[in-house]
């Protein structure tokens, strides 16, 4: 089946377009902080974006809805595109701050080395794909020196990315009817329905979200955080991004109090948007009836505690509480993707960690959450399907050819047929996703000093393919270039689950004859 370049197309430049209305969205923030020197930069950004987005979309309006095909080309084409436009406003702002065009009234600060790194393209668009993926790696060295509007920028795009660009043009930019939509809303690796209407489920999500946001921002305000940090940790929280405006991340204000309370909104954007749904109409079961929210509580609660036992046999730190309390917060923080921190894994090249504890949290990032939240990883849907379709596929050795077989997975029982599909795309995703993986620390590996440990190189990388954002100290405005580049092409990849990607590669490779 043939790639509909012209649905691609249209489709790219209609989600480029809602991306450019999220720039036209910032321009208040900045003037509200009186940051006016920024919104120039927002403005060009939103122009350049938006043209684009607007010549595909009338270009080719009369394009025919998307198949699934078109659909998971576009996922994975628009995903590169708006992770290359969204480094614009980061770009423009550093190069605005170094020339300083503006009279005094606009504000605008001296350079400092954290925002300058982004006058280099690479690292703005490594923090655009960081934020839109929801991973939270940084190129910002010191967060607290970025202006408030790139605050902002970065907890917008990785709120937006938490919930998917895709299911905001479904909301905002919907076709009448909703035709297609579906389609493309299966490519952002997204199912289930909570209405029959794919419109009216996106507006439900987003009811959801945005409830679940402000729910979030107060439980901040209630432990102690100020406004302005309340307010992007929120957004970045229950998107399970993590972008901070503090370098240390929530370990900056040392309390513990703060760090139990984002444990909840963590374990919050772990949930899949129809149990939330449910829950908030009463029906409390799904917290243990729903086999994905079960098993968010009891893997997360598991892994804490071997943690604990981890880092308490190694004497890492003074109490037993604070051990504790350290093992919970980054242990969720990694298996939610989340990312925020609360104590330093490692070092760079000095070890802080142990390899067991380091390759436990990797564990965990890995798994991810429910399927249908905010959280990328394998999901735990998948990783029980692996398990149990392992199981019943061993199993079929010791039974009579004449036996009719089911595999039950939650409360659902499937034939034959369906377990082994569903069998097999899990098999397949997790085959390519450690394919990834693997790429992914060999260049690491090659381009870095050979001071680095392997568990932290795998961590970085894990980190990045999972959209978690923790990291051992390697990831930072110093890395080389090469590590970068293949940092940014993990976190895509891993945000989109793998298949999107390996169809576009197949129809660039078909188109160009690369096969022969």
């Amino acid at each position: 089946m043939r790639v509909e370049t012209d649905t691609v197309a249209r489709d790219v430049g209609r989600i480029v377009q809602a991306v450019s209305l999220m720039m036209v969205a910032s321009i208040l923030v900045a003037a509200v902080n009186r940051e006016f020197y920024t919104i120039p930069a927002f403005l060009a950004s939103a122009v350049i974006t938006g043209g684009i987005g607007t010549g595909l979309a009338r270009r080719y309006r009369d394009a025919a809805p998307p198949e699934k095909r078109d659909a998971m080309v576009t996922a994975a084409s628009s995903w590169a595109l708006v992770g290359i436009l969204g480094g614009l406003p980061f770009l423009f702002i550093a190069w605005t701050i170094q020339v300083d065009p503006f009279p005094v009234w606009a504000n605008t600060p001296p350079m400092d080395s954290t925002t300058a790194i982004f006058l280099h393209p690479l690292d703005a668009v490594f923090e655009s794909m960081s934020g839109f993926t929801g991973t939270g790696l940084t190129m910002a060295a010191v967060e607290e020196k970025l202006p408030r509007s790139l605050h902002w920028w970065r907890s917008l795009i990785e709120w937006i990315g938490g919930v998917g660009v895709i299911v905001l043009t479904v909301a905002i930019l919907r076709r009448n009817g909703g035709g297609g939509s579906y389609t493309l809303y299966e490519s952002e690796a997204r199912s289930e329905k909570i209405h029959p209407s794919i419109v009216t489920t996106v507006q439900e999500i987003w009811k959801i979200f945005v409830g679940l946001t402000v729910g979030s921002i107060l439980l901040f305000l209630l432990a102690g955080m100020p406004l302005w940090d309340a307010i992007n940790h929120g957004m970045t929280g229950i998107a399970t991004g993590g972008f901070s405006v503090h370098a240390e991340s929530i370990g900056y204000y040392d309390s513990p109090l703060i760090e139990y309370a984002t444990v909840p909104i963590m374990v919050a954007g772990s949930i899949a948007f129809p149990i939330h749904y449910l829950l908030f109409k009463g029906e409390l079961r799904n917290f243990y009836a729903d086999l994905q929210t079960r098993w968010v509580f009891l893997w997360f609660a598991g892994g804490s505690l071997a943690l604990t036992g981890i880092l308490y046999a190694n004497g890492q730190y003074a109490t037993l509480e604070e051990t504790f309390r350290v093992s919970l917060f980054q242990f969720v923080s990694a298996t939610s993707n989340t990312g925020f921190g609360s104590a330093a894994v490692g070092g760079g090249t000095e070890q802080v960690w142990s390899a067991g504890a380091t390759l436990l949290t990797c564990l965990g990032m890995l798994t991810g959450g429910a399927a249908g939240s905010t959280t990328s990883g394998l999901k735990l849907i998948r990783v029980a399907t692996l398990i149990k379709g392992t199981v019943w596929q061993i199993q079929e050795v010791f039974r009579p050819d004449t036996a009719i077989r089911y595999l039950r997975i939650g409360e659902r029982k499937l034939g034959e047929q369906h377990a082994e599909r569903e069998y097999t795309e899990a098999t397949v995703v997790f085959v390519l996703w450690i394919t990834f993986l693997a790429i992914g620390v060999a260049v690491l590996l090659r381009v870095l000093s050979p001071a680095y440990p392997l568990e932290y190189v795998i961590f970085d990388v894990m980190s990045a393919q999972s959209n978690v954002g923790l990291d051992s100290g390697i990831t930072g405005p110093g890395m080389p270039d090469t590590a970068k580049a293949m940092l940014i092409i993990n976190m895509w990849v891993g945000r989109l689950e793998i298949i999107p990607v390996a169809v576009l590669l197949g129809t660039i490779f078909r188109r160009f004859n690369l096969y022969q």
